[in-house]
């Protein structure tokens, strides 16, 4: 009788199997799964979330520590670079200088050259002086004029092994005779405590204008003739005054110095104990 009772038990269950997969083919049985199934899922869907919450909260130290050590490696690797592009352009000025000064002295082949860069400046605000990097080894001797491509620095003041001080044309105790183009005009060219150039003594008859060119006269034996200095920037003209004077805007700018040339072929000639005095400039 059991195993009866069992055997039809089975295929009572068979049937209601059968019968159930046949209305699930069928699609009788869609809005019940998805009754009974869209809690589940939705439970489940809450568990993971609090699940992967969870996770990401003990991750999260870890993270931000690499996150730290990416963004320390991130800013090294910034910091290199920034200098590896300073240096390449500080590089590629001083090409450009060099090879600015390697056209003028092609340019001037009349004198010989050598290059110096500038390594100091005097911090008085009332000396125009600067240091360069070559000195009596190099067969510097004082009193060698000092120019750039666009014209007249200066000239060796002091001189030491291997260093040399330079006096600027800017410096009031610098005295340069020039000359003005296009009149031919002569004048002295003195520097000022406020590091500007005033032009004296030139003559009262002689027409200049702003804009006119100011070069090294050659006079006195100080400088070669025909370095340019700067142009005439401002004139002042009284009829009453022996000369005129003006103001000179240098082609030079003294604040961006950093390479030289020194004009080496060239010695310059003291000649203030041939001048009577009361008639020096």
């Amino acid at each position: 009788m059991n195993s009866t009772s069992r055997n039809l038990q089975t295929i009572v269950f068979v049937l209601i199997a059968v019968g159930m997969i046949a209305l699930a083919l069928g699609g009788y049985l869609t809005s019940v799964s998805r009754i009974l199934l869209n809690p589940l899922v939705e439970v489940q869907a809450w568990v993971y979330s609090r699940f992967q919450a969870a996770q990401d909260l003990l991750r999260a130290p870890q993270d931000m520590a690499r996150l730290q050590q990416r963004n320390l490696q991130l800013e090294a690797q910034v910091s290199q670079l920034q200098a590896q592009i300073i240096e390449l352009q500080q590089q590629l000025t001083e090409a450009r200088i060099l090879s600015a000064l390697v056209d003028f002295a092609r340019a001037n082949p009349e004198n010989r050259y050598q290059a110096a860069a500038v390594i100091g400046r005097d911090p008085s605000p009332f000396l125009r002086y600067i240091i360069i990097n070559r000195g009596s080894d190099d067969n510097i001797r004082r009193g060698m004029p000092v120019v750039t491509q666009q014209g007249l620095v200066g000239r060796i003041d002091a001189v030491t092994a291997n260093a040399a001080r330079v006096q600027l044309i800017t410096d009031s105790a610098s005295v340069v005779n020039a000359k003005i183009q296009p009149s031919g005009a002569q004048a002295v060219l003195k520097g000022q405590t406020s590091g500007d150039l005033f032009l004296d003594m030139i003559p009262q008859g002689v027409s200049v204008g702003v804009g006119d060119l100011v070069l090294t006269s050659g006079l006195g034996g100080g400088y070669p003739p025909n370095i340019v200095i700067g142009q005439i920037a401002g004139i002042r003209s009284q009829p009453q005054d022996l000369f005129q004077s003006a103001t000179v805007q240098s082609v030079v700018d003294f604040n961006q110095l950093e390479i030289v040339l020194i004009i080496v072929n060239f010695r310059p000639v003291n000649i203030e104990p041939l001048i009577p005095q009361g008639t020096q400039p």
